[in-house]
């Protein structure tokens, strides 16, 4: 499990864009987002750091560990 820390995450629709973005790389991936406290969990077999690129990329960076 992908436990992730993304502060730029404000709303839903912040959070339907980050599901998108993981799904878009793991179709079979499981996505929980709380925009409360800015958490993402992701159950994947891919790297985290795959993940980390793409978000990022969308324009939502995950903090560093």
């Amino acid at each position: 499990m992908i436990n992730l820390t993304i502060p730029k995450m404000a709303c839903g629709g912040c959070a339907k864009s980050i599901t998108k973005t993981v799904l878009d790389i793991d179709a079979n991936a499981q996505v929980e987002t709380d925009p409360t406290t800015k958490k993402v969990l992701i159950t994947s077999h891919i790297d985290e750091s795959i993940f980390r690129t793409a978000l990022s990329t969308a324009g939502y960076p995950a903090d560093p560990k």
